[in-house]
């Protein structure tokens, strides 16, 4: 147009999880699915995550560790461990929340079954116990730092002879999952 001139856009930014690595590719039990984060850099948290005080007891702010022995983790390594396939991610929230969004590639074991099901987890029943010599490398999460179902379902856990070395703790769930806006599943 005469006397128009071309505004060009600014070039989209592209939000990567970190420098050189714009999404995971991580095993489901659905098929691959591709985690990245939100492109949107105006993008805020609201609603449930977005809630900074939550009364204690009930919602208490969590330990790095749990139990003694067992390995806090952030973002990057649980994004490690999802492409592991030697490694568990456990959603250790109950079902409801689960169903309504988890991290893709992550398993519900809740809370309140964990100690009970360490069959799933490589161990297995020897008398009133169990053997967990061949346990395999677990990495537990649940609604954030002030969730207390991951570290329940760790403390039950090693109580029941699952070794406190091969659990890993991202303590910062679903609410530091949202925060740094990476992908989310829905169950159907």
């Amino acid at each position: 147009m005469p006397g128009h001139s071309a505004r060009s856009e600014p070039e989209t930014p592209v939000v990567a999880i970190t420098e050189g690595k714009l999404h995971v590719t991580v095993p489901t039990r659905n098929g691959p699915a591709t985690i990245s984060r939100i492109q949107d850099t105006e993008n805020e948290i609201s609603g449930y995550w977005a809630r900074t005080s939550r009364p204690c007891p009930k919602s208490c702010i969590q330990p790095m560790r749990p139990v003694d022995g067992i390995v806090p983790i952030g973002e990057l390594e649980l994004l490690d461990m999802l492409c592991d396939a030697g490694t568990l991610v456990l959603d250790s929230r109950t079902a409801d929340w689960f169903e309504a969004g988890s991290i893709p590639g992550a398993i519900n074991l809740p809370f309140t079954e964990a100690a009970d099901r360490l069959d799933e987890l490589g161990c297995r029943r020897d008398g009133d116990g169990w053997d967990c010599a061949s346990a395999a490398t677990v990495a537990l999460f649940c609604n954030g730092p002030w969730c207390g179902q991951s570290p329940t379902a760790i403390r039950d856990m090693v109580a029941a002879g699952f070794p406190a070395g091969r659990i890993h703790y991202y303590r910062d769930g679903m609410q530091g999952w949202h925060m740094f806006g990476l992908t989310t599943t829905r169950s159907a």
